[in-house]
């Protein structure tokens, strides 16, 4: 169904490159205009200098670290001081390790947490009433195929995506009839800088076929403009087969195969110039 993007005013987290940074460029180009979040400022402020340039759009932009516990009721405040009514809402930023759990600091386990579980579900809450109010506006929420898996070398991360998935689909069942759309898209390996920081044994995420950012934002944008969009998504049919093996075989089956396949042994050899 046409999705009117123009009397849109989209909340986007994460928003600075990557998945995030396609939406915003996608969504502008639509005619929507924009509150962008993102915890590195320089980078959010070139973003949003180009959909200035580029779009006859709203850009706000609002610098945040969603790690911090007040970064939502900030995020809020900062959107109430600008006059700027939200009417959908994209929980797309996310953070992840690859190591094991035991050697994960735990700072960095629980700053995923805030940032993959309760900064979205902070989000939504805070800005519910708006959302329901405009009535023809969405939520996306950003899971994962590892969602689906028990993920070994990514506990936290895949643990944060399977509860996006339960989360989306509850409230896809409770807003059903309020006009509000509600779903989750699943990417798999994509090309971003996700996995900068993590450690040359990450090469492993991104060793076989990797989507693009755009494919991604294309996947979600199609199912928004479905008659009846279900609450889930999966980008990629290589990533849907994937899934399909998960609803197959055995929970122990599948983290013993996910633990070879995120095996860093298998970590291609590094590439230099010649």
């Amino acid at each position: 169904m046409p999705v009117d993007y123009r009397s849109q005013t989209v909340l986007l987290t994460g928003a600075s490159s990557g998945i995030g940074a396609a939406f915003a460029r996608a969504l502008a180009v639509r005619g929507a205009n924009l509150v962008l979040v993102a915890r590195r400022a320089d980078r959010l402020a070139s973003i949003a200098d180009e959909l200035r340039r580029t779009a006859d759009v709203r850009i706000e932009v609002v610098p945040t670290d969603l790690s911090s516990p007040a970064a939502p009721t900030e995020i809020r405040q900062a959107v109430a001081d600008r006059g700027v009514e939200v009417t959908s809402l994209i929980n797309n930023a996310a953070i992840g390790s690859f190591a094991l759990f035991a050697d994960v600091d735990p700072s960095r386990s629980t700053a995923e947490v805030a940032v993959d579980v309760m900064a979205p579900v902070a989000l939504t809450a805070a800005f519910m009433p708006q959302l329901t109010g405009a009535g023809n506006g969405f939520i996306i929420n950003l899971a994962s195929v590892s969602a689906y898996f028990p993920t070994p070398r990514m506990t936290v991360y895949s643990a944060a995506k399977a509860f996006m998935l339960s989360f989306t689909e509850s409230l896809w069942t409770e807003l059903r009839g309020t006009g509000l759309t509600v779903f989750a898209v699943a990417p798999g390996a994509t090309g971003t800088d996700f996995t900068a920081g993590m450690g040359p044994d990450a090469a492993v995420l991104t060793a076989g076929k990797v989507r693009a950012a755009e494919d991604v934002v294309a996947t979600a944008l199609r199912h928004l403009e479905r008659r009846d969009p279900g609450p889930i998504v999966v980008d990629g049919g290589g990533n849907r087969l994937g899934v399909l093996v998960s609803r197959i075989v055995s929970r122990r089956r599948a983290a013993l195969m996910m633990a070879r396949v995120f095996d860093p042994a298998r970590r291609p050899p590094s590439r230099t110039p010649g």
